[in-house]
């Protein structure tokens, strides 16, 4: 157990070692030269840091904080302004309290306060405002309390158990009118939509395959082509739509996790955005949050699958609604897995024969070879492929960099890989640092190409 002395040195400041150190040299010199002013002198400069660690390590407090957060959920880049009630529990007063309530580096620097001789039961508000720079869940306090002398030579600190959360949640950015499978009222009718629309000789077709149901064989197609050939037909948003998030950190450019205030201006986003996604993972989750958001808001029954897992809601099964997904996305962080199987897997068992939206990061052929086996039904699937790239450019405090041999390499790969997915039928889009959602969700619904094929060739 320390000494009375010890916690006396202990609690000094810088500024009250600095007193002992020049009140030490005082008294030797003093004693040397037989100066008894500069022994006096020492010897107060010595006794003011002791008799003010004594004072201050006598003092008693009991105080109670509550915070309340509004509001307690933002989007990445909002902010949030936080209410700190401070009461003095105690029947003497307060003396001079410096306050720190901590606050994770993500949100911004730990604010400070300073409140002197608070009267028994007094109670004083305190705000501060916190910025979302960095998604996930975090934690506001607890509130650190250091009691000072009048002098600044001795401090105190004491740390409470109070804490309140703050969930900072991927944003929804508006994706405009169009997009795919014609969803553009707000919910529509339901009814099914085939690939073409108008006349059976129009109709999409595909080469039979073995469990394909038989009423869905289109004779004229048939007998013109001399193989058995099957309708295709576009399972409606309203039934159900399913998002499949690539989160491996080998398939992206983590950004570091720096503060925003010094990732300010290095950072490429979209012209007009004022907090851009730090890095391709970051993109991926804001657009799956916000085409989910879509989805769900057109009616469909919504489900998400990243590479490790299926993303459920609370009950633990069942469908999502935005703010679930939201709150799921929000705690995402990079998966160490090195492949998609496990995501294809889960991601077959849970769309079913209903359409699905995957954003990948950098991927190859090698790794849309399972996907495209895995949908095979007759559904039309989108991709949206990542540019890594664009997030490499040179700047200070980025993490990773690419040589232009490896950047040559991610594209032939990202190219190889849309042409198999675009040859199966997939609607495919590239996702770059100065694309918006909107831009990639509008491209995704835009018209085949004449000529371009459909499912698994048929022409679209």
């Amino acid at each position: 157990m320390p000494t009375p002395a010890g916690r006396a040195l202990s609690s000094l400041t810088v500024r009250g070692r600095c007193v002992v150190a020049a009140g030490g040299t005082l008294l030797l010199v003093g004693a040397l030269l037989g100066e008894r002013p500069l022994v006096q002198l020492a010897v107060f400069a010595l006794a003011l840091p002791l008799l003010s660690a004594v004072a201050v390590l006598r003092q008693r407090f009991r105080i109670s904080a509550r915070r309340t957060v509004t509001p307690p959920r933002v989007p990445r880049g909002g902010s949030a302004e936080v209410s700190l009630e401070l009461t003095n529990t105690d029947t003497r007063t307060g003396g001079l309290w410096v306050l720190t309530e901590q606050v994770p580096a993500g949100l911004g620097a730990s604010p400070g306060f300073v409140v002197e001789r608070l009267a028994p039961g007094g109670r004083t508000a305190l705000t501060y405002r916190v910025h979302g720079s960095r998604r996930g869940r975090h934690v506001l306090g607890p509130l650190r309390l250091r009691l000072v002398d009048p002098f600044g030579l001795v401090e105190r600190s004491a740390v409470g158990a109070d804490s309140a959360p703050l969930l900072v949640v991927p944003r929804v950015r508006p994706l405009g009118a169009g997009g795919p499978a014609g969803v553009q009222s707000g919910g529509g009718d339901g009814t099914r939509r085939t690939l073409a629309v108008h006349g059976e000789d129009d109709v999409s077709v595909r080469e039979y395959r073995q469990g394909d149901d038989l009423r869905k064989v289109h004779w004229r197609a048939t007998a013109r082509t001399g193989d058995l050939m099957v309708r295709l037909e576009e399972r409606p948003w309203r039934a159900q739509g399913t998002l499949l998030v690539d989160t491996r950190a080998r398939a992206h450019l983590i950004a570091p996790r720096v503060r925003a205030d010094r990732a300010g201006g290095v950072v490429p986003g979209p012209a007009g955005d004022d907090s851009p996604p730090a890095d391709s993972l970051e993109w991926v989750v804001e657009a799956a949050a916000s085409i989910g958001a879509e989805l769900a808001r057109r009616g469909a029954v919504l489900r998400a699958v990243t590479d490790t897992g299926e993303l459920l809601p609370p009950s633990g099964r069942g469908q999502l609604t935005t703010e679930d997904l939201l709150a799921r996305l929000a705690a995402t962080g990079p998966s160490r897995l090195p492949g998609l199987a496990g995501g294809v897997e889960q991601l077959c068992r849970a769309a079913g024969d209903g359409p699905v939206v995957c954003l990948l990061g950098a991927v190859g052929p090698d790794d849309v070879v399972e996907l495209i086996r895995g949908r095979s039904g007759p559904t039309t699937d989108l991709a949206v492929l990542t540019d890594i790239e664009s997030w490499a450019a040179p700047a200070p405090g980025r993490g990773r960099r690419l040589s232009d041999a490896s950047r040559g390499a991610l594209t032939a790969q990202r190219e190889d890989a849309a042409a198999l997915l675009r040859a199966a039928g997939w609607r495919v889009a590239v996702a770059r640092a100065d694309t918006t959602v909107g831009q990639v969700w509008a491209e995704l619904g835009a018209p085949r190409p004449a000529g371009t094929p459909g499912r698994q060739g048929a022409p679209a």
